[in-house]
């Protein structure tokens, strides 16, 4: 089984990306915080020049990183979005699930009309055959 989602959407985090999960929801005026591994600084880049997106986003320091406190972080934030190819996002989709924590976003595509969907329920993530494909 395959989650129905867009490829790379979520490994490139373009504004409109994020922009189409946080504007329904009212989350554009709030505090945006970056978790990575600092393999890609070009998704950073990309965000801290979107003029809507860079006046709310936050960058945790190097010198404050610690896996913990970024896995906390991700858990209790009131929205959460993820990549499904990694197994970091993996684990604190399942564990928002578990806690009944909503509004995390994994599986997206675009539909016929060029917006931006969920393709999949939050319970996909517990799904061995869609995240192994």
């Amino acid at each position: 089984a395959k989650s129905g989602c867009d490829p790379i959407a979520a490994l490139d985090m373009q504004p409109e990306y994020v922009k189409s999960i946080l504007r329904p929801l009212g989350m554009l005026d709030h505090p945006i915080v970056i978790i990575s591994d600092g393999q890609d600084l070009s998704v950073a880049e990309r965000l801290l020049n979107d003029p809507e997106i860079a006046p709310m986003l936050r960058l945790v320091p190097n010198r404050a990183k610690w896996i913990g406190g970024d896995i906390t972080l991700a858990i209790m934030s009131t929205t959460f979005i993820g990549n499904p190819a990694s197994t970091f996002s993996g684990f604190i989709a399942k564990s928002r699930l578990a806690l009944g924590i909503d509004n995390t976003f994994m599986f997206r595509a675009r539909n016929e009309n060029g917006e931006w969907d969920n393709t999949c329920e939050e319970q996909c993530i517990f799904s061995k055959s869609i995240m192994r494909s």
